[in-house]
């Protein structure tokens, strides 16, 4: 069909588709291996040095090593904490001074010798993902240290590698275009591909676990914690995703982790700094929020992480989700039939901490029916308020040991009580290759979507506009890509023919900044403008109208929110790439180069900016050339 306002070739909308740090080399697999001879000894004796007995790890095993943990080893067990530090014995001195300050000790190698934790969280901010060698030895020194430890277990390590705009390890790993993106494109096989290969990467790094995907249904545009980190507005479509995804990363040896449960997609509040509070009835709770996460548990899913958001629908006693049985129990374990890991979102986050002190919400979390205490404010506090409600008969050990027994399950599943450790040479073969880094492009290049395309002014010609100005927001690269947007589109463009310049005007560009961009687009053939997150009344918005003022063709690229159309009536031609990374704009340039065809089509619907009841843009909503 054809769309009058546009004169673009408008398709129907498409139905839901389903510097190495200075530490000993790791002993090798054959080391590793025959080290395991004769565990049960060992661990009977409190051996230091890990030994594990060969064979398959049944529960009678693993029920084995739990009996002979003492009570304080067990505790530890059920935490994942962060650490400052690219090294786990020799970090630079202000990450021993960060740690010394949040954690009460130097390094890694001390955090697990005091605490004995279960598992470590991986952040770039921590400095701990600098570069892939490095962190393959940080893990593998992570697991040297606990495996020293009397009856030593390995550590589960784990981080947040959504993609998109949020990844924590970057480049040179391949970087893939996020979720609402990935929903853009609608192809299952896509994201079973994303997960396969980030998985393969996060694996060669000796990270074992991804807080991925996310199985929010993101159905309120003006949600400020999910957003473009969620596939799309359609429950099935979501779970259709989830459910590949799930598969990919598994299939790569690597437990994908569902989140947010029970669903965090209909919220104007960030559970990061508030305490939201979702509306939905059960009935709708069970049509929308609830069906991905069932898809994820069909496909296998290893690890399912809570909200910290209340559900009153679910539990009127007005408990996070983190903290409440009859949601995690009661629906989550018994309802939905789920058995594996769960874990707490990071227990920093201020929708935790508004109803109870720091020192209830661990004890709370075991009982609501938590595995795995994720980041808290304070260790030393979490760590001894579930000691002591062990000793004080408010949580069992019994109740421990269920825990304990389902990441010890998931442990061995991830072949880390057999062979914890990882190579260069796995590195190497597998971390950022052209092959993965070439699926990437072909992925983003199937989830640009264009929505006006006035007088088929894309794609823009060599020939008719040569000079481009690139101008916009540039946001900080939110995966430690390249960046910043406007030199990373104006770069392409100029290698696909064009003359392009790069004019960063920011997020809240000041009256100078916009005179100095309206000055430079009268000398341009065509101004593509980067757009993050329009408001009515930002600045931003000023600078679009004031550039289509000038008579200059305008192309806006909305670089986070597809929502920013809806604000920006003048504009010749408008598309949406559902992030900032580098894999996106380029992405994105190709099309606006005609390079590419526009392929993507909304997973959300846009509605009007002055009448929000209407749907401006459905989903499945793209045009074509």
């Amino acid at each position: 069909m054809r769309d009058s306002s546009t004169g673009s070739t408008a398709r129907p909308a498409r139905p839901a588709r389903p510097a190495r740090p200075a530490e000993p080399a790791a002993p090798s697999r054959r080391t590793v291996l025959a080290a395991t001879a004769g565990a049960g000894a060992a661990l009977a004796a409190g051996g230091s040095a890990y030994a594990a007995p060969a064979g398959p790890y049944d529960d009678k095993r693993l029920r084995a090593l739990i009996s002979r943990m003492t009570l304080e080893e067990k505790v530890g067990q059920l935490f994942v904490m962060r650490v400052y530090g690219h090294s786990a014995t020799a970090p630079d001195q202000a990450d021993i001074d960060a740690n010394l300050k949040e954690i009460g000790v130097r390094t890694a190698a001390e955090l697990i010798a005091k605490y004995r934790v279960g598992g470590i969280i991986y952040f770039a901010w921590a400095h701990n993902t600098r570069a892939p060698h490095q962190i393959a030895d940080l893990s593998n020194g992570i697991q040297r240290a606990s495996l020293a430890q009397p009856r030593g277990l390995p550590v589960l390590i784990s981080t947040d590698q959504e993609h998109g705009i949020v990844a924590r390890v970057g480049k040179p790993a391949t970087l893939f275009p996020g979720a609402m993106a990935i929903g853009a494109g609608g192809e299952r096989g896509d994201a079973r591909t994303l997960g396969r290969i980030a998985g393969g990467e996060l694996h060669a790094l000796g990270i074992r676990q991804d807080y991925s995907p996310v199985a929010d249904v993101n159905v309120n545009p003006a949600n400020p914690v999910i957003g473009v980190r969620s596939f799309g507005a359609d429950p099935d479509a979501v779970a259709g995703l989830v459910e590949a995804e799930v598969k990919g990363y598994q299939s790569a040896g690597v437990a994908a982790t569902a989140k947010h449960f029970p669903g965090h997609g209909d919220t104007a509040v960030d559970s990061h700094f508030g305490f939201p509070v979702i509306t939905h009835s059960r009935e709708l709770w069970s049509a929308l929020d609830a069906v991905p996460f069932r898809a994820a548990i069909r496909a296998g899913i290893d690890s399912i992480m809570t909200a910290h958001i209340m559900v009153p629908s679910l539990d009127p006693a007005g408990d996070p989700a983190t903290l409440s049985h009859p949601i995690l129990t009661g629906i989550l374990r018994e309802e939905l039939g789920y058995d594996g890991v769960v874990v707490t979102d990071s227990l920093q986050m201020q929708g935790v901490r508004t109803k109870y002190g720091d020192a209830r919400v661990p004890v709370l979390a075991l009982k609501a029916g938590v595995d795995q205490l994720l980041d808290p404010p304070s260790l030393d506090l979490a760590w001894h308020a579930v000691l002591d409600a062990v000793r004080g008969g408010e949580l069992t050990e019994a109740r421990l040991d269920e825990s304990i027994l389902r990441v010890l399950r998931l442990k061995a599943k991830l072949g880390l009580l057999t062979d914890p450790y990882v190579g260069d040479d796995g590195v190497d073969r597998t971390v950022g290759t052209p092959a993965h880094l070439q699926a990437a492009d072909r992925i983003a290049d199937r989830t640009t979507t264009l929505l006006v395309n006035k007088d088929d002014l894309l794609p823009l010609s060599r020939r008719r506009t040569p000079k481009v100005l690139v101008v916009g927001a540039d946001p900080a690269s939110p995966s430690l890509s390249d960046g910043p947007p406007t030199t990373v589109l104006a770069t392409t463009l100029t290698e696909l023919g064009f003359t392009a310049t790069a004019l960063s005007t920011g997020t809240a560009p000041s009256a100078a900044t916009i005179a100095r961009a309206v000055a430079a687009a009268r000398d341009a053939d065509a101004v593509v403008v980067g757009t993050y997150n329009l408001t009515a009344t930002g600045s931003q918005k000023t600078l679009v109208e004031q550039l289509v003022a000038t008579g200059v063709p305008v192309v806006a690229i909305a670089l986070r929110n597809p929502y920013d159309v809806a604000r920006l009536p003048g504009v010749d031609a408008c598309l949406a790439a559902y992030s900032w990374t580098d894999v996106e704009l380029r992405a994105a340039a190709r099309v606006i180069a005609g390079r590419r065809d526009p392929q993507g089509t909304l997973p959300v619907p846009v509605q009007r900016a002055d009448d929000p009841t209407q749907v401006l843009y459905p989903i499945g909503y793209g045009l074509t050339y």
